[in-house]
Parts: C-alpha cells; structure tokens; sequence
C-alpha cells in the first residue's frame, strides 16, 4: 500500500499540502528569502542583515529613487525543494546580546514563520555573524556626509 502526501497521518502532514491528488503548489526561492528576511529582522538583537558588500550595495540601493525600497532578503540565501527548505544567514548583531541565544531565536522565528506561511519542512538555518554594531556606530550614522555636489 502506498501512502498518500494528502493523508493527515502520513509523514508529510503540514498545515499545508505542497502536493497533494488535486495539484502541486510551487513556492519561489525569492518568496521563501523574503519570509526569512522578514522573521530573522523581528528578532531582538539582530541590527541588519548581510555581509560588508551586501549591505553597502543595499544602501545604495535604497537611495535609487523607484528601487521599490529596502531588500528584505538581503543577506538570506535559500535552497527550496518540494517539500523542503534549508536557509542560510548573514546577520549583523547588537553588542551586548549573547550570539547563541540569538541564533538559536533567529531559527526558532525562521522555522515557524516558514512553516507556517509555506508548509516546507525546514531542514536547517544557517547564521553566520558577519559583524557586531557597537553604540558608537549610530553618531557616525546620524551625521550626513557633505554633499560634494549642488
């Protein structure tokens, strides 16, 4: 006997079915990144998302009138079967939040918003700190650089 992916018993019994008798549902790498982003950005500590590069071409990004704004899955790459997803991430910390704690709440808000918004089984999620943000980060910040043109 054969098991059904539609049987609630069966190993694949998700909130919802990706493949079931009546279609398959298909779900883009860039809509899984953009959940990701999302869910890793509402954890407390975590300042941005990205490495060095990624974040300086996002900045400018973001100034380019019409861009369509800030690049929510910036720093987040993923690979997405019919099933299942694995989620990498580049982040950039708080000083002062204890990292492990933080990984560990970054997979936690990860997997469940994936899970619920897709029903992919996520597989693994993959953090990387690329940087810390320190206090004195924010008055660098605050002060425009002179424009070198009028």
């Amino acid at each position: 006997m054969t098991e059904s992916t539609t049987s609630p018993a069966g190993p694949t019994s998700s909130s919802t079915e990706l493949v079931s008798s009546l279609g398959r549902t298909t779900i883009a790498d860039a809509v899984v990144a953009k959940i990701a982003g999302m869910a890793a950005r509402e954890v407390h500590g975590v300042h941005r998302l990205g490495g060095g590069a990624a974040r300086a071409f996002g900045a400018i990004r973001e100034r380019i009138p019409g861009s369509g704004g800030p690049n929510v899955s910036q720093g987040v790459s993923v690979e997405v079967g019919e099933t299942q997803a694995a989620v990498d991430i580049d982040v950039v910390v708080e000083y002062g939040v204890a990292i492990a704690d933080l990984a560990a709440g970054i997979r936690r808000n990860v997997i469940q918003s994936l899970q619920q918004m897709t029903g992919l089984q996520v597989v693994e999620v993959n953090i990387a700190v690329d940087d810390i943000h320190l206090p004195s980060d924010d008055t660098e910040d605050a002060e425009p650089a002179p424009s070198r043109v009028q």
